[in-house]
């Protein structure tokens, strides 16, 4: 079961007080991202930092990462589920995300596409580092929680950790040592 405290609403990030017209972000509300990507019926993995989250990490998150299924139903199911949260294209932290129209057929060719929504930010990571055949990689390893209500197929911390060592971003090294400690402590169990 999930602890209450992840499921809390968290600011996702102050406005730049040194611009003239900041850029207002959603509260991120994890659950009501993945319940609408439920109603949807969308097909995925979560992955990255709040896969890590539910695995034990102590690391703050601020988005969600999924890994969708690339057949074109599902990606039908994601985009009208993208609509449902009034996505936009994340561009930076400090321009407003743009609107944005797509089709199942550009959808599978995109890598990595970060999102703003209604409910936080929400990233497709459609190829993770690491894992080119992508949701069919994940899946197969991917535990379901229950997170809100909704059964949510998260990557195993293993593969966590496989995905995070191939970006090797800043960020995922320095996340790298706690991981790799919840995993040998998982092990040991």
């Amino acid at each position: 079961m999930i602890s209450d405290a992840l499921m809390l609403s968290v600011p996702l990030r102050l406005p730049n007080k040194n611009r003239f017209s900041p850029v207002v972000h959603a509260e991120f509300q994890p659950a009501a991202i993945l319940e609408s990507l439920d109603r949807h019926g969308v097909e995925y993995v979560l992955i990255g930092g709040y896969a890590a989250l539910l695995h034990g990490s102590t690391l703050p998150t601020r988005d969600l990462d999924i890994t969708p299924r690339r057949q074109a139903d599902n990606l039908t199911k994601l985009i009208a589920a993208l609509e449902d949260l009034d996505a936009r294209v994340r561009v930076s932290d400090d321009v407003e995300p743009l609107p944005f129209k797509t089709s199942p057929e550009s959808l599978s060719t995109v890598t990595v596409l970060n999102l703003a929504t209604r409910f936080g930010d929400l990233d497709l990571v459609v190829q993770p580092a690491g894992f080119p055949a992508g949701y069919d990689s994940l899946a197969a390893g991917a535990e379901v929680e229950t997170i809100g209500g909704v059964g949510v197929k998260v990557a195993a911390l293993s593969d966590v950790i496989a995905s995070k060592e191939a970006a090797g971003r800043d960020k995922d090294i320095v996340a790298l040592p706690l991981l790799i400690g919840l995993l040998n402590r998982q092990r040991d169990r």
